[in-house]
């Protein structure tokens, strides 16, 4: 199955939009899955989400973010270029029905994550509004694509764009203004799902996140994505990836994401000192 890199694009600074051949993927994936994709032989699998898909074109789009040593080789790859895997669909599909008022939050490349979501939201009829956040105006990306979805409120944590401050005050902001919602969605750093559960619990909203546990086959066999959910222990490749916020243990999930920081790092360091010269990602 070709795999072959059809176009590339740099959204912000590090983060690249990538449509990617699979017919398979193009035409098999939901709102709300993703797939594991291998750039080599020896490369580590990486969970990435299915950011939309075109059944026409036998293609789909992934959008990435360089943040260690894998997903600096995915940003580096050009158009041309193919991974040697790409499986998936994985994981359990959105909840998509018709809800009425729906609140859409996203941070950094969760926001891509929550486009097909928004799209399928859309289509079942539901009014959408969309909070969008960044560290500054460069990382907020896709605004042009939810603004035909959605009304859109800009977060930014150094007001260079939008409203200064983060996501969760965006939330209290709309609250004060008299919005309610029966339902939201939030994805994007781990830290950032959390406070956003609690939010949404204060104000009595459901909320859907989508747990970014590290992951290594995706198919629930190796246990590493294990998540504690309302007092249990699910695998968020199967049972997941999408939780009922107000009931993952956060803190287990934030100490488990850490765990291998160190050696992250190191490998990180290795990669660039290789490399040489990536600001131009």
């Amino acid at each position: 199955m070709p795999n072959k890199i059809l176009k590339k694009r740099r959204l912000a600074p590090g983060v690249h939009d990538f449509i990617i051949e699979n017919e398979d993927i193009a035409k098999r994936a939901k709102p709300g899955q993703f797939i594991i994709v291998r750039t080599h032989e020896k490369a580590e699998r990486i969970p990435l989400t299915v950011a939309d898909t075109f059944p026409e074109e036998k293609a789909f789009r992934m959008i990435v973010r360089a943040v260690g040593k894998s997903t600096y080789e995915i940003c580096m790859m050009k158009e041309g270029d193919e991974f040697l895997d790409v499986v998936g669909p994985l994981g359990n599909p959105s909840e998509i029905k018709y809800y009425g008022k729906v609140l859409l939050v996203g941070g950094g490349v969760g926001i891509a994550t929550l486009y097909p979501i928004a799209k399928a939201l859309k289509e079942a009829g539901n009014e959408l509004f969309s909070i969008l956040g960044g560290r500054s105006a460069e990382y907020v990306i896709m605004e042009k694509e939810f603004s035909e979805l959605s009304e859109i409120l800009v977060t930014t944590d150094d007001g260079s764009k939008g409203m200064k401050g983060v996501v969760t005050d965006g939330m209290d902001y709309l609250m004060k203004k008299g919005y309610k919602f029966d339902i939201m969605w939030a994805i994007g750093p781990a830290i950032m799902m959390k406070f956003c559960s609690l939010k949404a619990k204060e104000y009595g909203i459901p909320i859907w996140v989508s747990l970014n546990s590290i992951m290594v086959d995706g198919t629930g066999m190796c246990g590493a994505c294990r998540v504690s959910v309302d007092g249990e222990i699910k695998f968020a490749c199967v049972d997941g990836p999408e939780f009922d916020g107000t009931k993952v243990d956060w803190d287990e999930l934030l100490k488990r994401l850490n765990q291998y920081k160190e050696e992250e790092k190191l490998a990180l360091e290795r990669f660039l000192k290789k490399v040489g010269d990536t600001s131009w990602l």
